[in-house]
């Protein structure tokens, strides 16, 4: 039984190798999984991320839906028109795991 507070959705970014930035937005919590201190990677608030990536995937824990997805490259190119900007991969109901909040 779900009580809208199970983050059962990830959300994947994976760097291309070249500097960028992403900000990520859902209508529920959203948490970093496995978060290393060394990541720049900024939680605004309960239910939007900001950050930057170059190389390496990030992912994170949500509940609900996406609301919003915004990526761009070093220089300020949104997606898709720039092709450095980095991939995104939403999988959603892929986990149990109860937000400990």
């Amino acid at each position: 039984m779900q009580d809208g507070n199970e983050l059962t959705n990830i959300v994947t970014i994976i760097g291309k190798g070249v500097p960028a930035n992403y900000e990520i937005s859902v209508d529920g919590d959203i948490e970093m999984v496995d978060a290393d201190p060394l990541e720049k990677t900024t939680i605004v608030s309960e239910h939007a991320v900001e950050g930057a990536i170059e190389t390496g995937v990030q992912r994170f824990r949500f509940s609900g839906q996406m609301a919003n997805v915004h990526l761009v490259d070093w220089n300020g190119v949104a997606a898709p028109e720039s092709s450095s900007t980095p991939e995104v991969h939403i999988d959603y109901g892929v986990s149990g795991r109860k937000n400990s909040r």
